[in-house]
């Protein structure tokens, strides 16, 4: 019985040390964890995507959190801002539960499949340029696999940034690129791109983004992919 493409790129990724700064950083992360996280056996390795391989709608973030997904083994589960986004996954209908706190935990995506354009914790959130370079590779090979997919949500200008290269080396170009913005569209190829700020605490907290400006975000993707 032949394997499944997005196992096999899963598996992939998991083993992948290409950028030594961020293996130090991610292992590091993981050998000095906070107090709230003491004794606990942290995932410290890349991240794949996850979430429905029928997927119509794509949400793409930056990287994983050093002590969020680099801890339980899922992008977004586990960190304050992935308790932002599966609140509003859950509220829009792409999930069957409000919250991901480990990868045992029941979670269900939905029409909706969740990446990053950089797959290793960064130090202080900020990949090198040829950090993402190195990963972007992944991101292009998981929209090749992802064949329904009609909508990618940015979260963020670098996903927005990543989520164009992605499209170029597919063969869609956007010209003139279009600039970030919360609830930003533009037509890239047979894609729409909707842009959404990131469920980061920094925006979270200060309410730039709050809960239903997250919600308008995912209920203009739902729109989108089945105009």
């Amino acid at each position: 019985m032949p394997s499944d493409p997005l196992t096999e790129l899963a598996a992939e990724v998991v083993a992948c040390r290409r950028c030594p700064r961020l293996v130090e950083w991610r292992e590091e992360a993981a050998s000095n964890p906070p107090a709230r996280f003491a004794g606990e056996r942290y995932w410290a390795r890349p991240l794949p995507g996850f979430g429905d391989p029928k997927a119509r709608v794509l949400v793409v973030g930056l990287a994983p959190a050093a002590h969020g997904g680099n801890r339980t083994g899922r992008l977004f589960t586990g960190d304050r801002s992935g308790d932002f986004l599966f609140a509003s996954l859950h509220r829009t209908g792409f999930a069957n539960r409000s919250t991901s706190l480990a990868v045992d935990d029941g979670l269900t995506l939905l029409d909706l499949y969740l990446s990053a354009v950089v797959r290793c914790a960064p130090p202080e959130n900020k990949p090198l340029p040829e950090e993402r370079a190195s990963c972007l590779p992944y991101l292009v090979r998981e929209l090749r696999l992802l064949p329904d997919v009609r909508v990618v949500v940015a979260l963020g200008s670098f996903a927005w940034d990543g989520a164009i290269r992605a499209l170029r080396d597919l063969g869609h170009q956007a010209s003139p690129k279009p600039a970030f913005g919360h609830l930003e569209e533009a037509r890239v190829g047979p894609y729409a791109l909707l842009g959404s700020y990131h469920p980061s605490q920094q925006n979270t907290f200060t309410g730039r983004l709050t809960p239903p400006m997250l919600d308008a975000a995912m209920l203009r993707a739902r729109r989108l992919a089945y105009a």
